[in-house]
């Protein structure tokens, strides 16, 4: 048999969620709620982090089968945090289609009587101490991954700096939209690389690389190329996010212009030929009508053409390095990344 295969991440992450289940359980019935809260967040994603660094541990000739599973499953953990998180900053009570931590605890206070500011309070909090439970147990995760000492070492000082970017980018993504200082397509690529690159595609190669045994220049080259993935991939989803389909990405078409996140393609809008007229659809609700103009507008400025190069861009000079270093795994690449395509056939 494959070892491979004796354990695969989806297994370990169960386990790690039953194991944090009795010990959450053993606290109070309040803190079971919450960590349920955490295990149900866990579900309905695609996992393609998993299982890009299970892809190029294998690619890179890796054995340590058994490692491998267990940190893609940390992977998994520390995304589940950054998305529990994230919804608190949006005000969000809804991912994939029901309720997150934050909607769990809010809605389960109203039904007790709560007023809406309480309810909503109460909310927040559970998830902000949701995400933090994510994120321990995914750190811990890493550090009883079974890896030598060195590797383990290594590993974390990875998952410590993805941290650090992905957090970095989130406060920049949040200030960005403020708009009070000048729109910049660096700066706003910039905060793209480091919310979106840092920890879901530099992070799982990099460790991938690193469970492997592979060299440090290895290492390096492969965490500029998920840089790369990070961009290619946030441009491509901000397209969707304004003319995609929602019935094929689940994505609203009107949030990132009624929130005014300062994407590159709003950046570059806000300063062509057509900005008057696009600042006009920033920072409110449209209608269909008026969402139909703004898509006239982004495209008639040259901001849609603009993207879709640069995306592209991106992405041609990441696969490259791939197909220097460990070119069985650009099949598995595309096979995880579908959403890529996706997001080009969508905005087409």
């Amino acid at each position: 048999m494959n070892p491979r295969r004796t354990t695969v991440p989806s297994q370990v992450l169960g386990r790690i969620l039953d194991e944090a289940r009795v010990r959450a359980r053993a606290v109070d019935s309040d803190h079971a709620g919450l960590w349920e809260s955490v295990a149900a967040a866990t579900e309905g994603g695609k996992r393609f982090r998993p299982a890009l660094l299970m892809a190029a541990h294998d690619a890179l000739g890796g054995r340590a089968f058994e490692a491998a599973a267990e940190v893609a499953a940390a992977l998994e953990l520390l995304h589940t945090a950054f998305v529990i998180h994230d919804d608190v900053i949006d005000g969000d009570e809804v991912r994939r289609g029901r309720l997150n931590p934050a909607g769990t605890f809010s809605a389960r206070a109203r039904s007790a009587g709560a007023g809406p500011t309480a309810a909503a309070e109460l909310g927040r909090t559970a998830g902000i101490l949701a995400g933090d439970l994510a994120l321990t147990t995914a750190i811990r995760a890493v550090a009883r991954c079974g890896a030598p000492a060195d590797v383990t070492d290594q590993l974390l000082d990875l998952f410590d700096a993805a941290l650090h970017t992905t957090a970095a980018g989130e406060l920049a993504d949040v200030r960005l939209a403020l708009g009070t200082e000048p729109p910049s397509v660096a700066a706003s690529l910039a905060m793209e690389e480091q919310k979106t690159g840092a920890y879901s595609f530099a992070l799982p190669l990099q460790a991938g690389a690193v469970l492997a045994g592979s060299p440090a220049d290895t290492v390096a080259r492969l965490g500029e190329a998920g840089g790369s993935f990070g961009i290619a991939f946030q441009l491509l989803d901000d397209l969707i996010g304004v003319f995609g389909d929602p019935a094929l990405s689940g994505k609203s078409t009107t949030a990132d212009l009624r929130s005014g996140k300062r994407t590159p393609l709003l950046v570059h809008a806000l300063a062509g030929p057509c900005r008057h007229q696009v600042r006009e659809y920033v920072g409110r609700e449209l209608t269909e009508d008026e969402l139909a103009d703004a898509r006239r507008l982004l495209v008639a400025s040259g901001s849609r053409d603009f993207v879709q190069r640069l995306a592209e861009r991106h992405l041609t000079a990441a696969r490259a390095v791939v197909e220097d270093l460990a070119p069985k795994l650009l099949p598995v690449v595309d096979e995880c990344f579908p959403m890529l395509d996706h997001a080009k056939e969508a905005v087409a």
